[in-house]
């Protein structure tokens, strides 16, 4: 099991949270079994950004970006090095620390 340890988010996890996942699970399959209920428009089909986190450590070892997510990525909010879409991402066997932005594009757009 690989352990996953999100960093404190104001609204969806003020307290940050660290919980395990089996390899070859999405970084967003792992946060919503573990109550952090990231937004995800496209019900994880890799159509919009809402999912978008940052891998701060452990990304090296998740799969490699699609053109697909990197295509969708250039439109996250806040993006970043460390920024991949969490439906996308599979966890490897490396322990990863995820941060999950401040803001989405529906956030902004939808005045929350």
């Amino acid at each position: 099991m690989t352990q996953i340890i999100v960093l404190p988010h104001e609204e969806l996890c003020p307290e940050g949270a660290a919980f395990e996942a089996e390899p070859g699970t999405s970084i967003l399959d792992a946060m919503l079994e573990n109550q952090i209920d990231l937004e995800h428009a496209c019900e994880k089909s890799c159509a919009c950004t809402t999912c978008h986190c940052y891998v701060r450590e452990g990304g090296e070892s998740l799969n490699e970006n699609d053109e697909v997510e990197d295509d969708l990525l250039d439109k996250a909010w806040g993006l970043d090095p460390d920024s991949r879409l969490s439906c996308q991402a599979l966890v490897a066997d490396e322990d990863l620390v995820v941060e999950i932005p401040k803001y989405t594009i529906n956030m902004v757009s939808e005045s929350h």
